[in-house]
């Protein structure tokens, strides 16, 4: 799926155009494309939506078109709660997505806030939704040198946050400076950073009279209603007697009056017939006032009509201000705007641009926010049966409440019955449905004692110790998971994670085909989702253990979504390095190569080399994972464990995991020190772990 987020670099940008031409080339090119605001001032009453929706004839409603309304965006935004205005947007636009393969996304508008911090939140969206940017400039406002600069400047801050650009668009570029700009651009800029030059359109650049009407919330009372589509070329507020107002009247104006000037009124219709005077747009009464009944006689008795006259709430200077700052828009309906916008599109549009950046091979990105939908969408699709041995943490309860609403899994919880429902009363929780078994008093007890004897005499250990190993939590809910009465468990808030995995380990055991059970965090930074192996399991593992974890990374990251690009990780990158530990990573990116030769896998490699483009450039220019690695293998426990907890405290990381791979049946660990969304998120983990 291609998306393509339009957003403007500055305010009256033009951006709405570009979107309309990125629809038409989706059109075109035969995909089934979508239409996506993540922010509408009011549901249902945005006109570029309610355009595309015309002109495309787009299935789904408005409302499904956009993330959340300005009211709502500002009130998250400044109680600080940015994270749950993301997800709320990346949500919205996920469900959108599922039902096409190209969608269009325009950015928010310039109201109430610094455009560069606007244009950075668009940025943040943009990377959210996996999308090309397509970053929109006012070629009208700055000369072109100035504006070169301005592209540029953009340019290396996209970069700077790793958003992928499809193309910059210089946009209502004046005539007489097209030549300049395009001349600047290709001298400034070169071929890596490709714009596309849009000369600036008259039609567009003027608001209609009805959409001066429609922002004044005026009533036509006089007039033919074609007269709606008249531009308006400037506003003149009339004031003065008639003989000195006449001299003012210019071409396309429209006339602002108190309501009770019949004579401004009347003078404005004779000299709109008359071939002395210029033709007016239109004229605003304003303070409501009706023109007097005589008045109103006399124009309905006028075979001449087509001047439109509104009323409109408040007074003159009040009316004339809001009415000024009314931005032209491409509205449905307007037959006259959008054919001077298809125009300009069809000429000036570089379609063969667009074709071949599109063509390219891109990385696709996840990020938190990203992640995290499609964790909980994918555990909803197929919910699972996931045992809860802590019954009585806080953490779990809470989790378990947030699961179940949002119908994730299924769930059990374990612990003695009276003592996890009074925790449940004291956090005031509805957990009404939720089964709760003791494993000290459960029937099932003497099966799983029986099993566990069975699956461990081997090691001494005899009916009577089975039979109390058993009535241990842990040991409790990974007997269920092995005998099918659950499909996945969580624990380790309350337990260490050897008290988690080692039952694990003890009866499910590896899945065929796996040299080792081994496990991932998926780190999710600010920008970007990394997935680290191993840093919880296996403490040295032989070159032959780490191509083997390698592989099962790679595996992971692609079952939840993230594009694995593998860098097996070494104190020296490339050949450079000499020495055991060296060789042994080395050794074993050859053997994850053969194992799956359709990866990209890298090795070794330091961790700069692998994360950051510059660094990479440098030390590994040939590489094909060297600076966009997402799955980072650590060559032992030691330097995995303090490597994700250092990024984890240092970073601001969130770390999810450790998640086991390689279990014949999932179960995954929590960190002691988890918090609520935590446990969500690794529950649906488990969840997806089991559907497959």
């Amino acid at each position: 799926m291609q998306t393509l987020y339009v957003a403007g670099a500055e305010p009256a940008s033009g951006k709405s155009l570009v979107a309309l031409a990125l629809m038409e080339y989706g059109l075109a090119a035969g995909h089934r494309i979508a239409f996506f605001r993540p922010v509408v001032d009011v549901p249902g009453q945005d006109p570029i939506t309610a355009l595309m929706c015309a002109r495309y004839g787009l299935p789904l409603p408005q409302e499904a078109l956009y993330g959340v309304d300005g009211a709502t965006a500002r009130r998250l935004a400044t109680e600080g709660r940015q994270d749950e205005l993301l997800a709320q947007i990346v949500g919205a636009f996920q469900r959108l997505a599922e039902q096409a393969d190209f969608v269009v996304c325009l950015g928010t508008d310039f109201r109430s806030i610094a455009p560069m911090l606007e244009f950075e939140f668009n940025a943040e969206l943009a990377n959210n939704l996996d999308a090309l940017m397509v970053p929109v400039y006012d070629g009208a406002s700055h000369p072109p040198v100035q504006l070169i600069d301005v592209v540029q400047l953009a340019a290396e801050s996209l970069d700077e946050k790793g958003c992928q650009v499809l193309a910059h668009v210089i946009n209502r570029v004046p005539s007489e400076r097209d030549e300049a700009v395009r001349r600047e651009a290709a001298a400034e800029l070169g071929a890596e950073t490709p714009v596309l030059v849009l000369p600036l359109e008259p039609i567009l650049e003027r608001p209609t009279v009805a959409e001066v009407a429609r922002a004044l919330d005026a009533r036509q009372i006089f007039g033919d209603e074609d007269g709606e589509a008249r531009l308006v070329a400037d506003y003149k507020v009339a004031a003065m007697e008639i003989p000195h107002f006449l001299e003012y009247v210019d071409e396309g104006c429209l006339i602002l009056t108190p309501g009770d000037r019949a004579d401004i009124l009347l003078a404005t219709l004779a000299a709109n017939e008359a071939t002395t005077y210029a033709h007016v747009a239109g004229v605003i009464l304003s303070g409501a006032l009706q023109p007097a009944e005589t008045v109103s006689r006399l124009l309905g008795g006028l075979a001449v009509t087509q001047v439109p006259v509104y009323l409109a709430e408040g007074d003159t200077f009040k009316v004339a201000m809001a009415a000024a700052r009314v931005r032209p828009m491409l509205h449905a309906g307007d037959e006259r705007k959008l054919a001077a916008a298809l125009a300009l599109i069809e000429q000036h549009f570089d379609r063969n641009l667009l074709e071949e950046r599109l063509a390219r091979p891109r990385r696709r990105r996840m990020t938190p926010a990203r992640f995290e939908y499609l964790l909980i969408s994918k555990a909803q699709s197929d919910p699972r049966h996931i045992v809860l041995p802590e019954g009585t943490d806080a953490r779990i309860l809470r989790a378990a409440e947030i699961l179940t609403l949002r119908e994730v899994a299924k769930l059990t919880l374990l612990g003695e019955e009276a003592a996890v429902r009074r925790r449940i009363s004291e956090l005031g929780l509805q957990l009404d449905g939720i089964p709760i078994i003791d494993p000290a008093t459960s029937p099932w007890r003497e099966q799983f004692a029986r099993t566990y004897h069975r699956l461990r005499a081997h090691k001494g250990v005899s009916e009577q110790m089975a039979y109390d190993t058993v009535a241990d939590v842990s040991y409790f809910g990974t007997l269920m998971v092995y005998e099918g009465l659950a499909d996945g468990m969580v624990s380790g808030a309350a337990h260490t994670t050897q008290h988690t995995i080692r039952p694990a380990f003890e009866i499910i055991k590896a899945r065929p085909g796996v040299r080792i059970v081994s496990s991932v965090f998926f780190m999710c930074l600010p920008d970007r989702v990394l997935v680290y192996g191993d840093c919880a399991v296996v403490p040295r593992p032989t070159a032959e253990e780490l191509a083997d974890i390698a592989v099962r990374s790679a595996e992971t990251a692609a079952r939840f979504g993230v594009e694995p690009y593998v860098a097996l990780l070494s104190y020296s990158t490339g050949e450079s390095g000499k020495g055991e530990e060296v060789d042994r990573v080395r050794r074993a990116t050859a053997l994850a190569r053969q194992m799956r030769p359709d990866l990209p896998i890298d090795g070794p490699m330091q961790y700069d080399a692998a994360v950051d483009p510059e660094v990479a450039r440098i030390k590994a220019p040939d590489s094909p994972v060297a600076g966009r690695a997402t799955v980072l293998v650590f060559p032992d426990l030691n330097t995995g464990n303090n490597t994700y907890k250092a990024v984890q405290r240092s970073a601001g990381a969130i770390a999810i995991g450790p998640v086991l791979q390689g279990l014949a049946k999932p179960v995954n660990d929590l960190s002691r020190g988890c918090t609520v969304p935590d446990v969500v998120n690794t529950v649906a983990i488990t969840a997806i772990q089991a559907q497959q």
